[in-house]
């Protein structure tokens, strides 16, 4: 199959929600509880443009099956060559290289903007995750043990550094 990957539009945001919910809903990739809105995913997507921030998607037969994002890892300045970045694919759609070009995106441009860290907090459990993560050159830096909880239970994160 080919994908394309590019940046994304506000035309792109109804996919993107769609996306981000199923995850929200039936994952712990993300510790949201309640589906977004397409005005929340809006003032999302502005807020990290106003930013100077990417958000890509990947295109097939002009359906968008997956999108990959960085922000602020945190607010003080002394983070700010650091972004946490986040990839997502459309259900149906895992195994088939789109989270692996979204996530060449996006460590490409991280480093055209000079960033030197990118971080990624995954769900502990989530080894495909961080198997993924691990390919790029990820390392875990370590486990932050029940921060976050969701389904039900508490949930451990692992944090993962690439040294861009």
């Amino acid at each position: 199959m080919k994908y394309i990957i590019r940046q994304a539009t506000i035309s792109d945001l109804p996919s993107i929600l769609e996306i981000v919910n199923h995850a929200i809903l039936n994952t712990t990739a993300i510790y949201d509880y309640d589906p977004r809105s397409l005005e929340e995913q809006t003032v999302i997507f502005e807020t990290k443009k106003a930013k100077n921030f990417p958000t890509f998607v990947a295109e097939h037969d002009h359906e968008i099956v997956g999108f990959g994002t960085y922000d602020t890892f945190r607010t003080k300045v002394g983070y700010r060559f650091t972004v946490e970045h986040s990839v997502y694919v459309k259900e149906g759609f895992a195994g088939k290289g789109i989270g692996q070009l979204l996530m060449e995106e996006l460590i490409s441009t991280a480093k055209k903007e000079n960033y030197h860290i990118m971080i990624g907090v995954i769900d502990a459990s989530n080894e495909n995750s961080i198997r993924f993560h691990e390919k790029f050159g990820f390392k875990s830096m370590g486990i932050l043990k029940e921060v976050g909880f969701k389904f039900d239970r508490w949930l451990d994160a692992n944090l993962m550094t690439l040294k861009l």
